[in-house]
């Protein structure tokens, strides 16, 4: 749907960009690496476009909504659940969560912080034992983080970016200390970068996220 709309200029090229990049997503966590691989070719042509001559023509500016909604989905597999209380629905806009789900999910940023600001000395001295699960819970931080603030300002981009920047830092460390499982997971990291950049508006810099994600890859041109 959202190739078509981009295609007839019914709707922003970027939600088309999102689209493809979460359907990746969901592909390679189906094992389909081969198929994955293909759509994020996809995306590269879309946001090569993107970053040499921006969206062909104005919009309302829900991409980033659009985005956020993504970003939420895309992190619910990779969280531990939460006995106790309700979880949002995943791929819903906030506009459908109950009063409790937005709560719940926006409050437990609080204690990942907490969680966050012990775990990190420990994995400075003990990499092995702690820097994946601070990765993790980083991603899992900045994700509630970003859908929380794009709902609430139009400025969201300042709120978040050094977020999005602390998680890359944070992957470049676990691929020089564990390559195997390290690199993959920075290149997960670096295309969530890319998908900020872009519903900032920053095209450019999305891009050579995205570029370095494939190359990490293997998926390099």
């Amino acid at each position: 749907m959202e190739a078509v709309e981009a295609a007839n200029d019914r709707g922003p090229m970027a939600c088309h960009l999102y689209s493809l990049i979460g359907y990746a997503q969901m592909l390679g966590t189906c094992g389909r690496g081969v198929q994955a691989a293909a759509v994020r070719q996809e995306a590269l042509a879309l946001l090569t476009e993107l970053a040499a001559t921006g969206e062909r023509k104005s919009w309302s500016g829900y991409q980033a909504s659009y985005w956020a909604v993504l970003l939420s989905f895309s992190g619910a597999d990779s969280e531990r659940p939460t006995a106790g209380g309700p979880r949002p629905p995943s791929g819903a806009t906030l506009m459908q969560w109950s009063p409790d789900a937005k709560r719940r999910y926006f409050d437990s940023r609080i204690a990942l912080r907490e969680t966050l600001d012990t775990l990190a000395p420990r994995a400075a001295e003990d990499p092995d034992q702690h820097l994946a699960e601070l990765v993790r819970l980083h991603r899992a931080f900045t994700v509630r983080s970003a859908v929380y603030w794009e709902h609430r300002t139009h400025l969201f981009a300042e709120r978040v970016r050094s977020l999005f920047d602390d998680g890359v830092s944070l992957a470049r460390r676990l691929s020089q200390h564990h390559p195997a499982d390290g690199t993959q997971t920075l290149a997960n990291i670096l295309i969530d970068r890319s998908t900020f950049h872009s519903a900032a508006g920053e095209f450019g810099p999305a891009l050579d996220d995205f570029c370095q994600a494939l190359s990490y890859l293997g998926e390099a041109n």
